[in-house]
């Protein structure tokens, strides 16, 4: 009779029930995000893009001098942009994973998903308009 093969080890990224308490399965939940964030930027042009123009406005922020409510806005609509960056990402790799090859609802998933970025983009722009806009035409008038 042939022997059973010993169960394998278990997967440190989905660690027992009484393993999620622990402070090393905490500190792990930490250290698998940051991964994700800095597979994200080191793979992503798009997200380092938004980054960079993030930044660049945030520059500008300072010099205009936004009041808390529009940096706390500003802040707000950064993460969004780049969370749904990341979402797309996330997306298109889990489409990639399942669909190796051309599915019609595979295009669907990743169109949407960048879709999504399109959209959150396009409405921090709107936004940017509104906190940069009227503060810009001042400043422009006083030059």
């Amino acid at each position: 009779m042939k022997q059973p093969e010993p169960p394998e080890p278990p997967d440190p990224r989905h660690p027992s029930k009484s393993a999620i308490r622990s402070p090393n399965s905490q500190i792990s939940s930490f250290a698998f995000a940051f991964a994700g964030l800095f597979y994200v930027f080191r793979t992503q042009r798009n997200f380092r893009i938004h980054i960079a123009i993030a930044l660049v406005m945030a520059f500008v922020g300072l010099l205009l001098g936004l009041s808390l409510t529009e940096w706390a806005m500003f802040g707000v609509m950064v993460t969004v942009v780049l969370a749904a960056e990341m979402t797309n990402t996330m997306v298109e790799a889990l489409v990639d994973l399942v669909s190796p090859g051309y599915h019609p609802l595979a295009k669907v998933s990743k169109d949407v998903a960048a879709g999504v970025v399109l959209l959150t983009a396009i409405g921090a722009v709107v936004v940017g308009l509104l906190i940069f806009g009227p503060k810009l035409l001042a400043a422009l008038r006083l030059v």
